[in-house]
C-alpha cells in the first residue's frame, strides 16, 4: 500500500542559475490548465489510501497566486491523510507572504522548506538568487507566529570563489534561525544550466570535503546526522525523503514527476504542453527483485545507520550477503557490521558512490 505522494509544480518567478530540475517561467495563462491537468492525474491513479506523507516541490510552489494555491490545496484535500501525517510545501523567501504561509496552515501543511542556499552577496550572484537576511529573518518569525514548528533550510556550498570563511558565516545565520532540518547540497553544474553554458567550472575535490566536513562538525553540535547531506533536531527527520531512502513505493503527480507504483517505476513528461494535454506518461521501467535489492541498498546505505539485515530479510527472502559480495567491502572497513544493520562509516561517507558501485548488479 503506497503510503507517499510527491506533486510538483514546475513554475518559478525567475531560473535559478545551477537549477536543472522540471521548471518553466512562471505565465499566469499555464496555471489553471496545468492545475486542471494535476486534478485529472491524480483523480486517474490515486487509489484512495491513507498517506503518511504529501510534499509539494518544484519548481517555486510558492510563485503562485494566493488563489491558484487555494485551488491546488483544494485538489490536494482529496488526499486521504493518517492522523500523524506530514505535509510539506516548498517555499523562496522572494515569493513568500503572510497570507500564503495562513493559508498553507488552513490547508493543513505542518512542514515548511525553504531554500536559502546562502546570504553572501558574491553566492547569491552566482546562484542568480536574490535573498536578504532580514526578509528570512522577517518570514521565519512570522511562520513560527503562525505556528510552523517544522521548518527545513537548505544550504548550498561548493560554490565558485566560496571561501570556507564564507561558508562559515551562511552555516552560522542558519544555526541562527533555529530551523528543525538542515538540507546541504553541494553544487553541481549540470548540463542545461546557466552555470553549465556560461563554462562555469566546480571547485576542486579537496575543498569541497573540506566544507562538507566543516558543516558536519558544525550541525552535529545541535543536530542528528542521520543521512549523508541531512541533518535533523531528534524526531524531524523528514519521514518523506525516508519514503525514498527505504526503497518504499510512492505517487509522483505532476511535470516530470516520478513514481515508484506496482513494480513499475513511472517517469511523467517533461513537456507543458503535453502535460496540459492530458499526455502524462513517456518512460515506464519495471523493476525486478534484482532491481529492488540493488535500490534497496544504496539508498539505504544513504543513512547513517545504513540498512537493517532482518528488514531485508523480510522484504526479499534472502541474506544480503548471500546475494551482494561483501567480503572485501568489510575487510577494508568500506562498510560496517554492527549485527543488526550493514553500514558506510561516517568519515567513508563523501565517498560513498565509490562504495554504492558495489551493489549495481
Amino acid at each position: 500500500m503506497i503510503k507517499n505522494c510527491y506533486i510538483h509544480i514546475p513554475f518559478c518567478a525567475k531560473i535559478c542559475s545551477y537549477c536543472d530540475f522540471c521548471k518553466v517561467l512562471y505565465d499566469k495563462k499555464f496555471i489553471t490548465n496545468y492545475l486542471n491537468a494535476l486534478d485529472l492525474e491524480i483523480s486517474k491513479i490515486y487509489n484512495n489510501e491513507e498517506l503518511e506523507t504529501i510534499y509539494i516541490g518544484g519548481g517555486t510552489p510558492s510563485s503562485l497566486s494566493y488563489s491558484e494555491l487555494e485551488y491546488l490545496f483544494k485538489i490536494v484535500s482529496k488526499l486521504r491523510k493518517t492522523s500523524d501525517y506530514e505535509f510539506t510545501i516548498e517555499c523562496n523567501f522572494e515569493t513568500i507572504t503572510e497570507e500564503k504561509l495562513k493559508l498553507f496552515k488552513k490547508y493543513g501543511v505542518n512542514r515548511l522548506s525553504f531554500g536559502v542556499e546562502s546570504i553572501n552577496n558574491s553566492n547569491l550572484q552566482i546562484l542568480d538568487r536574490k535573498e536578504t537576511k532580514n526578509k528570512i529573518i522577517t518570514i521565519m518569525n512570522v511562520a513560527r507566529k503562525i505556528g510552523f514548528n517544522n521548518i527545513n533550510i537548505d544550504l548550498m556550498y561548493a560554490i565558485p570563489n566560496e571561501t570556507m570563511g564564507v561558508l562559515l558565516n551562511d552555516i552560522d545565520f542558519i544555526l541562527s534561525l533555529n530551523p528543525e532540518h538542515i538540507s546541504t547540497y553541494s553544487l553541481m553544474i549540470e548540463k542545461n544550466t546557466k552555470l553549465y553554458i556560461k563554462d562555469i567550472k566546480p571547485i576542486n575535490e579537496e575543498l569541497d570535503y573540506e566544507m562538507y566536513k566543516l558543516i558536519c562538525s558544525k550541525l552535529k553540535k545541535k543536530y542528528n546526522h542521520y543521512e549523508i547531506s541531512n541533518f535533523a533536531k531528534r524526531g524531524y527527520e523528514s519521514k518523506h525523503n525516508l519514503c525514498y531512502w527505504k526503497n518504499r513505493e510512492y505517487y509522483g503527480f505532476g511535470l516530470g514527476a516520478s513514481s515508484y507504483r506496482d513494480n513499475i517505476k513511472y517517469t511523467n513528461t517533461r513537456s507543458l504542453t503535453n502535460y496540459i494535454s492530458l499526455k502524462y506518461d513517456y518512460y515506464n521501467e519495471i523493476v525486478t527483485k534484482d532491481d529492488k535489492m540493488s535500490y534497496e541498498m544504496i539508498l539505504g546505505l544513504r543513512l547513517l545507520n545504513g540498512v537493517s539485515k532482518e528488514e531485508f530479510r523480510k522484504k526479499y527472502n534472502l541474506e544480503i550477503e548471500d546475494y551482494f559480495d561483501i567480503k572485501d567491502l568489510l575487510n577494508k572497513n568500506l562498510l560496517i557490521d554492527d549485527g543488526a544493520n550493514y553500514y558506510i562509516s561516517e568519515d567513508k561517507l563523501y565517498v560513498s558512490n565509490e562504495i554504492l558501485l558495489n551493489f549495481i548488479r
